[in-house]
């Protein structure tokens, strides 16, 4: 014991070294009963559990390195290299403490994404606490990387130096650095107010740039629109408040869709309208609210109808139209092929024996959908040459 005396007084690295090392062993110790005592304490409680796993991690980091902090700044500072060790052990420190608390806002976030799932059927309410929750989790995890970078820059006398000078030409610097920061600070502003105001929420339905698909992700600088035939959509945040584009599930995901037809003059509608009600009621996609067949347009060829069909969602009324159009376009090839849209002519063709000659006539063409294609000439009769 006398020798193991002399040996601390003649060397003060090796008491300080023994001194580190009972304080890590001790916040090891700590670590390991505050540990298992907080997980008994949250079995119960799934917030507090989700906080818990999530900062297990690095709060076996923190700790330790919070014990050495303690050590090394109560160690004499004439020792030799204790400057750069302590520096190390400050970047160490602000880095683990950093980790700390950005684990600690993903645990609040994955908590609360927990207790309240968005798979159940009426979940617009849960589509909007799951969209603020995780863009203001990412905005603040972001916020937090920031100062731990900035603090941990801060212990750097050259960084430090270097920011001085820049701030002695404050004018110039801060306009450069607004100008570099924009799209940045841009993002950040943009991702505030999405979270904030909502234009949009995860699984909404939207048209962007001509585009139909689903929000799938927000993160803290785009947007992933996953379209309808599972290709990707990446659009920058600020993109959303700077450009208008359409919601089809803001308040409510119930939608009314459209199918068109273009018939002739004397077809009956009743037919139609008794074939609309039954193609809706035969199908699982109807929500039984909206089942409508008006006249819209009368052209100079055929007149234009417009059947009202309402389901429950989106992808749900593009199949209701879908197959109400395949059912009116059966009843009328199957009933009234007569009155499918045709284009009527007279036609004149005298030949040189003096008598008429004409093409047979041909079935009329039948032409149905959003879209009317340019109607078949087909001869209905023809005019004998005058004599």
């Amino acid at each position: 014991m006398p020798n193991f005396s002399a040996l601390l007084r003649s060397d003060p690295w090796i008491a300080t070294l023994v001194a580190l090392a009972i304080a890590l062993t001790l916040a090891l110790i700590v670590f390991r009963l505050g540990d298992a005592v907080i997980r008994r304490a949250v079995a119960r409680a799934p917030l507090a559990q989700s906080i818990a796993r999530a900062a297990r991690s690095p709060a076996a980091w923190a700790l330790p390195l919070t014990a050495m902090e303690l050590v090394l700044h109560s160690a004499p500072d004439q020792l030799d290299g204790i400057e750069t060790v302590r520096h190390v052990s400050n970047v160490l420190f602000i880095a683990a403490v950093t980790w700390l608390l950005v684990r600690c806002v993903r645990g609040i976030a994955d908590g609360v994404l927990g207790a309240h799932p968005s798979n159940v059927t009426d979940n617009l309410g849960l589509r909007r606490l799951a969209t603020q929750t995780r863009v203001l989790a990412r905005t603040a995890m972001f916020g937090i990387g920031l100062v731990g970078i900035a603090l941990i820059c801060m212990t750097f006398p050259s960084v430090r130096q270097l920011g001085a000078s820049l701030l002695a030409s404050a004018g110039v610097a801060g306009l450069i650095a607004g100008i570099a920061a924009r799209p940045v600070l841009g993002n950040l502003i943009a991702g505030l107010q999405i979270g904030l105001a909502q234009p949009i929420r995860l699984d909404d339905v939207v048209i962007v740039e001509g585009e139909w698909g689903w929000i799938e992700e927000i993160t803290g600088t785009y947007v992933v629109v996953r379209l309808w035939d599972q290709r990707r959509l990446v659009v920058p945040l600020q993109w959303w408040i700077e450009h208008p584009f359409q919601n089809w599930t803001r308040t409510s995901s119930e939608l009314i869709g459209t199918v068109f037809l273009w018939v002739d003059y004397r077809m009956p509608l009743d037919p139609l309208r008794a074939e609309l009600k039954a193609a809706c009621a035969a199908s699982p996609d109807w929500d039984g609210r909206v089942a409508l067949l008006q006249v819209t347009d009368a052209g100079e060829r055929a007149m234009q109808l417009r059947c009202l069909v309402s389901s429950a969602n989106s992808p749900r009324n593009w199949d209701l139209r879908c197959h109400v159009r395949e059912r009116l376009l059966t009843c009328m090839q199957r009933d009234w092929p007569q009155y499918l849209p045709r284009l009527r002519a007279e036609m004149n063709s005298p030949d040189h024996d003096g008598m008429a000659s004409a093409p047979p006539a041909t079935p009329a063409q039948g032409i149905a959908g959003t879209e009317m294609a340019a109607p078949q000439r087909v001869p209905t009769h023809v005019v004998p040459p005058a004599s």
